[in-house]
């Protein structure tokens, strides 16, 4: 069965969508919609596809069998919701909302109408970063002592200057964590389980005519009692590749964007050194770290292909709304802490 899929909203990341789409077995791009109806035209243009005149339209044509959701973070839920009300299938583009009240909103909808719900959180489908789950599980590192993600980014002020929404709590839903490191975000979450409690500051430290931050420190205690560090930014230039760092009694691995750049524990196995040559030189770009327009969609196709075999096979994707809603938690709790100025337990 081939899945017809519609885009919502035709901004920057909707191109990345299209393509990944355009790589997935059993997956086509049928159309777009879009607010501004002369964007919904140039992306059709650009990439083949039909272009409704609004959302209803496109909701309305039984070749759409799915959605993906490409909206500003702020601006996922009244889409999705009448997604859901169609009986569409929706992927939505990180982060599933932006506060916690909202992705329920959308999962509750999703169960009731019986439609499958993913978010893009693709680092969780790299190789790389599933050799870490994997070592997790399997006890490699012992007692995980220290789980850790660094995100230092750039952002121009031109970038944020060049939509309205940008930088604002109602449509970006935060800065430099809900909008550039919540991949980190969910990938630490994943790999290193619930966060229990949380202390945090942030700032708005080099851009202007934004309400957000594009600075933050958060000191994490997790459930199995490790500890960790995400530190979030947009204003270190040149920026830097992303880094989770997982250290144990046993065991220490750290993975930038896709590579595999340390890889060490007290009990070597035959298919340690082959890992370590195998899961280093994969970044191909430089993951966003400068240019948010310079990163590869094989990611996001892995996501649709996930998707597209969940719908088929009669499942939840792997990064179901539950799933993507992990971050959202995360975020919204550092930003209560840096606000009050005390720990959140979650």
């Amino acid at each position: 069965m081939s899945i017809g899929i519609g885009i919502i909203g035709c901004g920057m990341i909707a191109n990345f969508h299209a393509r990944a789409i355009g790589d997935v077995d059993g997956a086509r791009l049928v159309g777009c919609a879009d607010r501004m109806p002369e964007f919904a035209a140039k992306f059709a243009e650009k990439n083949d596809c039909r272009a409704f005149d609004s959302l209803e339209a496109m909701l309305a044509d039984p070749e759409i069998d799915a959605v993906t959701v490409c909206s500003p973070s702020g601006a996922h839920l009244e889409p999705a919701l009448a997604a859901a009300a169609a009986g569409k299938h929706i992927v939505v583009e990180k982060p599933l909302e932006i506060t916690t009240q909202r992705c329920d909103q959308i999962i509750e909808a999703c169960e009731k109408a019986g439609v499958r719900l993913a978010v893009t959180f693709q680092s969780r489908f790299h190789e790389s970063s599933r050799l870490m789950k994997q070592a997790i599980e399997q006890g490699r590192f012992g007692t995980v002592t220290m789980g850790d993600a660094y995100v230092k980014w750039y952002r121009s002020q031109e970038y944020y200057d060049s939509g309205a929404w940008r930088g604002t709590w109602a449509l970006d839903g935060g800065g430099a964590l809900m909008n550039q490191a919540i991949h980190s975000v969910d990938l630490l979450v994943w790999l290193m389980g619930p966060v229990a409690e949380i202390s945090a500051m942030t700032a708005t430290m080099t851009h202007e005519r934004i309400e957000v931050e594009d600075v933050a420190v958060a000191n994490l205690k997790f459930a199995s009692g490790a500890l960790g560090v995400i530190e979030a930014t947009t204003t270190s230039y040149p920026g830097a590749l992303k880094r989770i760092e997982i250290s144990g009694s046993h065991g220490s691995a750290v993975l930038e964007e896709e590579d595999l750049k340390d890889w060490q524990f007290a009990e070597e196995t035959s298919e340690d050194d082959d890992i370590r040559k195998r899961m280093a030189g994969r970044t191909e770009s430089g993951g966003g770290a400068a240019d948010p327009s310079a990163i590869d969609h094989h990611g996001h196709a892995m996501v649709f292909q996930d998707f597209v075999a969940a719908i088929n096979e009669n499942r939840s994707p792997t990064v179901d709304g539950p799933e993507g809603r992990r971050s959202v938690e995360v975020i919204r709790a550092i930003y209560e802490s840096a606000e009050k100025g005390k720990r959140v337990k979650l």
